[in-house]
């Protein structure tokens, strides 16, 4: 009863918090001209990634570097296979050239980068420090932004509504209401996850990764919902690009985080991979279609699926990753033959 309640009251304060938070946002950056995908790129994306950072740096001080690796990871993959996947099925995603031309790229390399670093099996103190002086850097980056006339909030902006401080009252109470829910669904999902007996890397790439993700899935739902494409995708980049320079980073800096053979020989590449992958389909043409949606979705499910068979000693045989391979390519095959059509 007690984890049932912790993850049902989790999913619900997820989705208030969420709804609060886009509004304010989206009233924010009309308020002050900001364009809405820079607001997402930084704003949103950095206060619903709290969660990843909360639960890796606590995870990283008690020496269970498997979750604070597998969080980071794992929530990477879940925001670009599970939430932009979901969002494009749901409403194919028009998305500004500014975040396909500058900001994926952004991703892609903290992502090659994040790997690199990792690939001797360690993130060490200095390369977590390294990673960490990366986020200002990438702040700054954003502040250079201009304001592009047209691209206000689709919520109306009108002379007497409250002003920007309370507007940023409201985000930080919709920061606050994500932050507490997440932490009551991932306390709910973790004990469920030791009752069922599996191991560290595990319950930080699927249970975890996906509970302190579930803000930025509620909220990019909930944008792309109010029509705030931007606001959408620039929150999925924005925290990926936070997971890996600011949780892992700061994570590293606390306690040095080992890096299993497993993870660099799988859950790396497929992050990298989703990365790279989700910047194709967005430089095809400045959207992500329900069809590449829904390839990001099957992607998903079969590297979960693939998890969870190896962890119960369930693998097919010869090659680990063979049959998940040849499936990415067929339905990669299939989403280039549906897009001819289109």
């Amino acid at each position: 009863m007690r984890v049932a309640l912790y993850i049902l009251g989790g999913f619900g304060l997820l989705f208030v918090g969420a709804e609060v938070l886009v509004r304010g946002a989206s009233r924010l950056a009309a308020l002050m001209k900001i364009p809405p995908v820079v607001i997402g790129l930084t704003v949103v994306a950095f206060g619903t990634s709290a969660p990843e950072l909360a639960v890796s740096v606590l995870s990283a001080s008690r020496g269970a570097s498997g979750i604070a690796v597998g969080n980071v990871v794992g929530s990477n993959i879940f925001n670009l296979l599970a939430i932009l996947g979901l969002v494009a099925f749901i409403r194919p995603l028009a998305i500004h050239s500014r975040v396909v031309w500058r900001d994926m790229p952004i991703m892609v390399s903290v992502s090659g980068l994040a790997y690199i670093l990792a690939w001797d099996g360690v993130v060490s103190s200095t390369e977590g420090l390294v990673l960490a002086a990366g986020l200002p850097l990438f702040v700054f980056f954003m502040r250079g932004a201009e304001p592009e006339v047209g691209e206000g909030s689709s919520f109306p902006i009108r002379e007497g509504l409250p002003s920007v401080l309370v507007q940023i009252a409201i985000v930080v109470l919709g920061l606050v209401i994500l932050v507490v829910g997440s932490r009551a669904l991932v306390t709910g999902s973790t004990e469920l996850a030791a009752l069922l007996g599996f191991s560290e890397l595990l319950i930080g790439l699927t249970l975890v990764a996906a509970g302190t993700s579930l803000p930025e899935l509620a909220t990019s739902l909930v944008a792309a919902y109010r029509k705030e494409e931007d606001i959408a995708v620039g929150n999925v980049v924005g925290s990926n690009v936070f997971n890996l320079l600011g949780v892992l980073g700061i994570a590293a800096m606390v306690s040095p985080l080992e890096v299993t053979e497993a993870s660099l020989l799988l859950d790396f590449p497929v992050m990298l991979g989703a990365a790279l992958l989700s910047l194709v389909f967005l430089a095809s043409g400045s959207r992500v279609s329900r069809s590449e949606g829904a390839f990001l979705l099957i992607s998903f499910v079969l590297y979960t699926s693939y998890l969870f068979l190896d962890a119960s000693g369930a693998v097919l045989p010869s090659s680990n990753i063979t049959w998940l391979a040849v499936a990415l390519v067929v339905g990669l095959s299939w989403v280039i033959w549906s897009n001819r059509r289109v």
